[in-house]
């Protein structure tokens, strides 16, 4: 891409414009495909994916290596589905980013 992705201001804009709560249910036929990837929500899902969009690679491999981004597991998808989980999800394809909803502080 021709611009660093912090400069990327439109489709920042359009990403945070594409993303949305999803039921988990919505989102099991991309789980099965291995599409599905998880972000910790320490970290900021509209920049997530516009650095896959930039790929941003050092980025990218540091969230995993840190654990705060990896292909959901079994586990998380079971939970998921027990619950009825709503999620943030965002699409870059391949890939449908999702990430927990941030619990209200009362």
């Amino acid at each position: 891409m021709k611009t660093k992705p912090e400069n990327d201001t439109e489709l920042h804009d359009k990403i945070n414009r594409e993303t949305g709560r999803v039921k988990w249910r919505e989102l099991e036929r991309h789980f099965a495909s291995g599409s599905v990837v998880w972000v910790a929500g320490a970290l900021d899902l509209i920049d997530v994916a516009l650095r896959i969009a930039h790929d941003d690679r050092d980025s990218i491999t540091r969230w995993m290596t840190d654990g705060r981004m990896a292909k959901v597991s079994d586990e998380q998808a079971r939970a998921w589905m027990e619950t009825d989980a709503t999620l943030w999800a965002s699409v870059v394809s391949p890939f449908v980013l999702v990430q927990e909803e941030k619990q209200q502080v009362h």
